[in-house]
């Protein structure tokens, strides 16, 4: 109750004073819709927006995984090899600097105006960047004493890794993890602004938006807010159950 009572307070207020500003301002709806009104929406649309994050959450999900794979392989071997390392950071920082409203409209054009492929793509390269750099650092950064100690036992390096690199890059792994959760919806979502399928958030969105429907608009958007908070818990509950050795530390 204390982690969690202190949050939706604040949520609640800040809910009741937008209410309040837009009510008693008389803001324009096209400008900012009233909580009430997206509320409404949200009761109203719930079944069309539950449709369309169960699209957008599945090529999200594809793309995290798709992504963090290649991002852990790659990190594999660019610690395993120095001169792949240094090669591959500015690699992935190129990679990481290429802005998703160039990149939709240039895969969608490769594919098929049917095709969820895109999209993954684009959330696969997002994703790729935090998952790299993060496991990288950790796979790196090895305690002398621990290495030390391998030595000492004449370890191989699979074991090495498997009992000492790995297991000591998991934090670092779930840091990147989690950065990567939140940042798959949005590429997902800001993805199918430029064509394709016309089944997720992004194009409700749009669509809602183009027809001056701006409180439907807005309770899409919540529906993407609510898409990306089950990502990020969903990876907070994975990295508790792959490291529950931390969670007794912490208590």
């Amino acid at each position: 109750m204390r982690r969690v009572l202190p949050p939706v307070i604040v949520g609640i207020l800040a809910l009741i004073l937008w209410e309040l500003f837009v009510t008693l301002g008389r803001v324009a709806p096209f400008i900012l819709p009233a909580p009430s009104a997206i509320g409404a929406q949200i009761a109203e649309q719930r079944r069309n927006i539950g449709e369309a994050a169960l699209a957008s959450g599945a090529n999200a999900l594809i793309g995290l995984i798709g992504g963090t794979l290649v991002a852990v392989l790659a990190a594999l071997a660019a610690s395993r090899f120095l001169v792949l390392g240094e090669v591959s950071i500015p690699f992935a920082a190129v990679l990481n600097a290429l802005p998703i409203i160039a990149l939709a409209p240039i895969l969608n054009n490769m594919f098929e105006s049917t095709s969820s492929v895109p999209r993954r793509l684009v959330t696969g390269i997002v994703v790729f960047f935090p998952v790299f750099l993060n496991l990288l650092r950790g796979l790196r950064e090895v305690d002398p004493v621990h290495q030390e100690l391998m030595r000492t036992y004449a370890a191989s390096g699979w074991t090495f890794a498997r009992k000492v690199r790995l297991p000591g890059a998991l934090p670092h792994f779930f840091t990147g993890l989690r950065q990567a959760s939140s940042l798959a919806v949005i590429a997902a979502v800001v993805a199918e602004y430029f064509g394709g399928l016309q089944d997720g958030l992004g194009a409700r969105i749009t669509s809602a938006a183009a027809f001056t429907a701006y409180p439907r608009a807005w309770a899409f958007v919540a529906g993407a807010c609510l898409l990306g908070l089950a990502f990020y818990l969903a990876t907070l509950l994975l990295e508790r159950l792959a490291m529950p050795w931390k969670q007794r530390l912490t208590s």
